[in-house]
């Protein structure tokens, strides 16, 4: 744990880069992160022959090799992917520092590249030339014929016993749909800039899987997100605001699987989460009242709750009464959360987005901005093993 927590403040993210959010980008994956990248590139202000290390999502579409050339890296000293989907977002964060204090180099960028809205939907990759299947369809060959198809059904699962477990009422997490929205009004570059969203909307939609509504679920779209990471000697140099990376962990969970895990004695409580949030928290050398503004993986609404439960927020069972005072979430209140307009508005990078707001939050340069960040909190994705950041402003 000491050598851990020597890693405090020790690298920083310095540039962050996007592309639009939009449902039919019209390129490929690959062009997109590319763009992403440039886009980080020039907001830190260094060169892309400076770039040495490189890490992204085994799920991404955008292999790191053909980004090296089409980029002409002359080098990268190391490079890595991070599993799990969403639960792997701050995970990149965590390799790169990794790699900036092992010395195995000295600017690593961490990028997702997503084409959900204008390709179809995959699960698994059966190669028809081979007859053979990968590791994930064996996994999900599982489920499926069960009619477990989908992430949202097997969040609704969890959804449904947290439910009953906390005799929670129908309209319980109206207020994370509400204060996302919210703050995606504010947001130029989010996919429902323009877009209210009403209670009524909200009681009104289609339930995707109870008990899910349509509008407690994130947004499928295209776009490409892309960080910096470098040493916080070099950040010192650089033309932005340092976000110091002040802790950042993985959690891996016994009894768990990717989003079934439904065998534990208690599946109400994100086991993962506990996990690095403690770690994490301790790293950081503060607790959860330190936190100014926190960015939370809210691929569905109940694991906002659920998630302030996890990470020591609120006690067990309380997560959901914390939300229901909607004006502890917004800008000027208690915790702010999701100040871009979150997964659920924005859009769904799979988490990459939430660690770039979260970084515009320490630079004061928010659409939603709240006064005085000094630490941001971002999380990754939910029910499966996890991640999480804490940033700093210096």
């Amino acid at each position: 744990m000491s050598n851990i927590v020597n890693t405090r403040d020790k690298t920083a993210i310095v540039g962050i880069g996007t592309t639009e959010i939009s449902r039919d980008c019209g390129r490929t994956e690959l062009k997109m992160a590319v763009e992403a990248i440039l886009d980080a590139v020039e907001d830190a202000g260094i060169s892309v022959d400076d770039i040495d290390g490189m890490v992204n999502y085994t799920m991404d579409k955008s292999e790191q090799l053909e980004v090296v050339n089409a980029l002409g890296i002359p080098n990268l000293s190391f490079f890595s992917k991070t599993p799990y989907g969403g639960g792997g977002s701050c995970a990149t964060v965590a390799h790169a520092v990794a790699a900036v204090e092992a010395g195995l180099a000295n600017y690593v960028v961490c990028y997702r590249s997503i084409r959900d809205a204008s390709l179809p939907v995959r699960i698994g990759d059966f190669d028809a030339s081979q007859q053979s299947y990968n590791d994930d369809d064996v996994y999900y060959g599982m489920y499926m014929p069960y009619g477990l198809i989908t992430p949202v059904s097997w969040v609704a699962m969890f959804a449904q016993r947290y439910i009953h477990e906390f005799d929670i009422g129908d309209d319980a997490f109206w207020p994370v749909a509400q204060i996302n929205r919210e703050n995606a009004n504010r947001n130029p570059s989010a996919w429902f800039h323009d877009q209210k969203l009403t209670y009524e909307e909200y009681m009104n939609s289609p339930m995707n899987v109870t008990p899910l509504r349509r509008h407690d679920c994130c947004l499928n779209i295209d776009g490409a997100m892309a960080v910096i990471v470098t040493s916080a000697e070099n950040a010192k140099h650089l033309k932005q605001t340092p976000a110091y990376i002040s802790g950042v962990a993985q959690g891996m969970h016994t009894h768990g699987e990717q989003m079934t895990s439904y065998y534990r004695k208690d599946i109400t409580t994100l086991h993962e989460v506990v996990e690095y949030g403690d770690l994490m928290f301790k790293m950081a050398g503060i607790t959860p009242k330190d936190i100014d503004v926190a960015q939370f993986y809210d691929a569905f609404s109940p694991l906002v709750p659920m998630q302030l439960e996890a990470l020591g927020f609120v006690e067990k069972g309380e997560g959901v009464d914390f939300i229901q005072d909607v004006d502890r979430l917004r800008v000027d209140g208690e915790l702010p959360i999701n100040t871009s307009g979150g997964l659920m508005s924005e859009g769904y990078v799979h988490g990459m987005n939430l660690i770039v707001e979260a970084v515009r939050q320490i630079r004061g340069t928010s659409t939603t901005q709240v006064n005085d960040v000094e630490f941001s909190l971002v999380t990754g994705g939910l029910g499966v093993p996890s991640s999480g950041i804490i940033l700093r402003r210096g």
